[in-house]
C-alpha cells in the first residue's frame, strides 16, 4: 500500500507491505534505517512508529518511506499519518483504532509568515520615540 503523509512543511511518501521474514522487518526512511536516521531521538522513533505498537502489528509489515521537508518532529509525524494511511488501506479492520488514537487525522496548523515592518509574525521592532 502507498500513501502520503504531511505535517507542517514535511512530506512523507510511505510504502507498506507485509514482510516475508517476520524476524526482520524493514523500515527504512530515505535509505537509513530508522535508528540511523532518527538517531538518538527516541521520542522521534516513538511517534513514527506507534501505528505499530497501537494496533500490535510490529514485526508485521515492512516500510520504506522518502521524507523531506521541514524539521525532524514534522518529519516524523508525517511519516506517522503515512504508515497509519497505509496500514488502513491494507488492513481496513485496524482503521478504528488508528482512528480513536488520532493517527489518521492531518496537523494543519502552519508556521505564521513573517510580516513586512516587524521582526517575525508577531514581535514587533522596538518603539523608539526620539
Amino acid at each position: 500500500a502507498h500513501a502520503v503523509g504531511r505535517r507542517k512543511r514535511a512530506v512523507a511518501r510511505v510504502w507498506v507491505w507485509e514482510s516475508e521474514d517476520p524476524d526482520a522487518p524493514q523500515v527504512t526512511v530515505n535509505g537509513q534505517s530508522v535508528s540511523q536516521f532518527f538517531g538518538g531521538h527516541w521520542d522521534l522513533r516513538y511517534a513514527a512508529l506507534s501505528p505499530f505498537f497501537k494496533t500490535q502489528t510490529a514485526g508485521l509489515y515492512s516500510v520504506m518511506s522518502t521524507v523531506r521537508g521541514g524539521g525532524r518532529s514534522g518529519q516524523a509525524e508525517a511519516l506517522r499519518l503515512g504508515i497509519a494511511t497505509a496500514l488502513q488501506g491494507l488492513n481496513f479492520d485496524l482503521r478504528p483504532t488508528l482512528k480513536s488514537a488520532g493517527f489518521l487525522t492531518r496537523d494543519r496548523r502552519q508556521r505564521e509568515r513573517k510580516k513586512p515592518g516587524q521582526a517575525g509574525a508577531r514581535k514587533k521592532f522596538a518603539w523608539v520615540k526620539r
